[in-house]
């Protein structure tokens, strides 16, 4: 498919260290309808909305959560003020907690303590405004459950277009190259990480929409990294596992950026990116290790040794 019909609106926060070309929400003018792509936190709901009515925009048909992070769509409720003709469509598991944030809002205070508070208070959604659907009205969206990320994780196919959240974790363009990593937050399963991936490779999109960050026309490509990130890096957890406790993350990091060969050009990053990117890998390295640290020894040594993953013990 063509993709003219695509806007990337920029949802960056100048008062947070390298949040720029990070967050973003995506504007599809179809024919006959109008979808808008992860809406982001309530603090950049004003720019979202500035740009949506500079673009000409003024109905939107459908809002398509990736998934209910804060970053994604913590201020849905407040564009609804603006377009309240909206559908909002999301993973069945999350439209209760949208309804009402309250413990959504807790959690992401509790997990990203003064970056929540710089984001927004969680907005309510309203109950008739959220649904869950497999096909998206008439727009041909076919919605795809892919808890890799998180439970609640959904990603959308139009056509060959493949809006995929977190699913392949995060990119960025280096001169010559790009940078990925994995996004794998508390509670991460490897097989259904693994499956989530290729629940979507299995569509054969020719286009692929990374929440974090762009779009890009190798989405075979991307997922195949993405893939392979996912057991090189539990393989490292497994690897570095015996180091003290204090230093234990410090010896990932440093295996990672020896093994890992797209992860390395974390360095060519702009300063400030890399800055953002420090904070972010925390969170994403807790998820692995208790995964791992939840395994028996003996499947920990035989990761560790670059065997299989272990069969699937049961779905979040």
């Amino acid at each position: 498919m063509t993709t003219d019909k695509l806007t990337c609106i920029d949802l960056d926060q100048p008062t947070l260290e390298g949040f720029r070309q990070f967050i973003s929400s995506w504007l599809y003018r179809g024919e006959g309808f109008t979808l808008l792509v992860d809406p982001g936190p309530l603090s950049t709901i004003p720019r979202l909305i500035g740009e949506l009515h500079r673009l000409g925009v003024g109905h939107i048909d459908y809002v398509l959560l990736t998934h209910i992070h804060i970053d994604h769509a913590g201020g849905t409720g407040a564009l609804l003020r603006e377009f309240p003709g909206a559908t909002i469509i999301c993973h069945p598991d999350g439209i209760r907690h949208l309804v009402a944030p309250e413990k959504l809002w807790e959690g992401s205070r509790k997990v990203l303590g003064p970056l929540a508070e710089a984001y927004g208070e969680i907005v309510p959604v309203p109950a008739e405004r959220i649904r869950f659907e497999e096909q998206v009205g008439a727009t041909g969206v076919r919605t795809v459950l892919t808890p890799g990320h998180a439970q609640h994780h959904c990603s959308y196919l139009l056509e060959d277009l493949l809006f995929a959240g977190e699913v392949a974790g995060v990119r960025c363009d280096v001169p010559d190259g790009i940078f990925m990593r994995p996004a794998t937050p508390p509670r991460f399963i490897l097989q259904v990480a693994l499956d989530s991936i290729d629940r979507v490779a299995a569509l054969s999109p020719s286009a692929m929409v990374f929440a974090h960050y762009g779009l890009v026309e190798t989405p075979a490509d991307h997922l195949r990294i993405a893939r392979n990130q996912l057991l090189l890096w539990v393989k490292g957890v497994a690897a570095t596992a015996a180091a003290e406790e204090p230093q234990r993350e410090a010896a990932l990091v440093e295996w990672l950026l020896e093994m890992d060969g797209q992860y390395r050009n974390v360095t060519r990053l702009p300063a400030d990116i890399q800055a953002r990117e420090r904070y972010f890998l925390g969170n994403t390295l807790r998820g692995m290790m208790e995964y791992v640290d939840g395994l028996s020894a003996r499947e920990r040594e035989a990761l560790a040794a670059g065997a299989a993953p272990p069969s699937l013990k049961g779905k979040p």
